[in-house]
C-alpha cells in the first residue's frame, strides 16, 4: 500500500510540475525548440533546475540506502551502448516531441485534463507502442523460428 501511495504522491507532484513549468503547453514547448526563431529559452531552465536538484539528491539516496523503500533492488540500465534502436527511438521522440509539443509525461498530464489534442497525442502514443510490441514479438518469434538446432553431422558437400 506505501508503494501505491508514494507512487500517487510522486505523480501528483511530477504533473504539478510540469503544468507548473509550462511544459504541457505545446506553443511553449515548440517556442524552446524553435532556436532559429522566436526562441523561448525557459524550459531549458526547468530543466536545468530539475537535473540540479535531481542529480545531487540522486547520488545521496544512492549512498545512504542500499535498496529503494519500495523495492527490493534499484532497476538501473545496464547497457552503455549506443544501438540502432537507442539512436531511432531517440530520433522518434524529438520528432515527435517538436512536431506535436508533447513528450508523454506533459502528454497524459495535458490529456487528463480533457486537452483534445494530448488526447489525440496519447492515443497515437499507446498505437506506437501496441505497433512496437507486435512487431518486437513478431521478430522474436521470427528469430526464434530460424534458430534450429543441428541434429547431427552435415551431409552437405558429400
Amino acid at each position: 500500500m506505501g508503494a501505491i501511495v508514494a507512487g500517487l504522491a510522486s505523480g501528483v507532484l511530477f504533473g504539478l510540475g510540469l503544468v507548473l513549468s509550462g511544459m504541457t503547453q505545446p506553443a511553449k514547448v515548440i517556442g524552446f525548440l524553435d532556436v532559429a526563431g522566436d526562441w523561448d529559452p525557459s524550459l531549458g531552465l526547468v530543466m536545468a533546475g530539475a537535473i540540479g536538484i535531481f542529480a545531487p539528491g540522486y547520488r545521496l539516496v544512492e549512498r545512504l540506502r542500499a535498496a529503494p523503500a519500495f523495492a527490493t533492488a534499484y532497476a538501473l540500465p545496464t547497457s552503455t551502448r549506443l544501438d540502432p534502436a537507442l539512436l531511432g527511438g531517440a530520433v522518434l521522440f524529438g520528432a515527435g516531441w517538436g512536431l506535436a509539443g508533447f513528450c508523454p509525461g506533459p502528454g497524459i498530464v495535458a490529456a487528463g485534463t480533457g486537452q483534445v489534442p494530448a488526447l489525440v497525442f496519447v492515443l497515437a502514443m499507446i498505437m506506437g507502442m501496441l505497433l512496437h510490441a507486435a512487431i518486437t514479438r513478431s521478430r522474436d518469434a521470427i528469430g526464434a523460428a530460424t534458430e534450429v538446432a543441428p541434429t547431427g553431422p552435415s551431409t552437405e558437400g558429400s
